[in-house]
Order: C-alpha cells, then structure tokens, then sequence
C-alpha cells in the first residue's frame, strides 16, 4: 500500500518488431482475440491492451505491482515469445500514479478515486 492508501502500479509496454507489413485490423483482432483468453488468468494483470504499429506490435500491461509483471517477464516468457513471433521483443518498465478515466469519469492517484481541481 502507497500513502494514498493505493498500491504501487507499474506500466510495462512490449514491442515486438516485425519484418513484414503490418496486418490489417481484422487480422490483428483475429491475432489478439486468440491469445487474449491467456491473460485473464495472469496474477497481479490488471489490464492489456494489444497494440498494432507500423513496425511492431505488442502491448501495454497495467500490474498491481513490479514483482507481479517481473513474475510474467521471466527467462520462460523471453523464449516463448522469440519463438512465437521470430523476434526478440523490447520491454520498458513505467512507475504509475496518475490515471484519468474518462469513461469512469474519474481520475484516480495510486487506484484510488479522488477529486483534483483543474488550474
């Protein structure tokens, strides 16, 4: 628990580079709607979004804590990826406070629901 009396988020973004183009949208849901279903049972994942980029695909993670995401970017996780996509991908770790959610209509310090005033 943070002083806000949140827990300590981290953002992790993936990038996997590509050599070939890059797939159309229907291919890309097609691609994530497959491998979605593996990470609703991810300990400490509280989001992914899967990405689709001129020269990379891959994913943003949102995880309770950096121990949780450490745990799921293992040695394991680094082979399984290099052989399921032929590339080694890049992996930035991002310390997270701040959430505006604007379909929740709320902004959020830590996960937790709180009022700033605009300046």
């Amino acid at each position: 628990m943070t002083e806000t009396g949140g827990t300590d988020m981290v953002i992790t973004i993936v990038q996997i580079p590509r050599t070939g183009g890059k797939p159309d949208k229907a291919t890309s849901i097609a691609g994530a709607s497959k491998s979605a279903p593996l990470y609703r049972e991810v300990k400490g994942l509280i989001r992914k979004d899967f990405l689709n980029g001129e020269d990379c695909g891959g994913g943003v993670y949102l995880w309770e804590s950096r121990a949780a995401a450490e745990a799921w970017f293992n040695d394991e996780w680094w082979g399984w990826i290099e052989e399921r996509f032929g590339a080694r991908p890049t992996l930035t770790y991002f310390d997270h406070y701040v959430t505006v959610d604007n379909a929740a209509g709320e902004i959020r310090v830590d996960g937790v629901a709180t009022a700033i005033a605009a300046e």
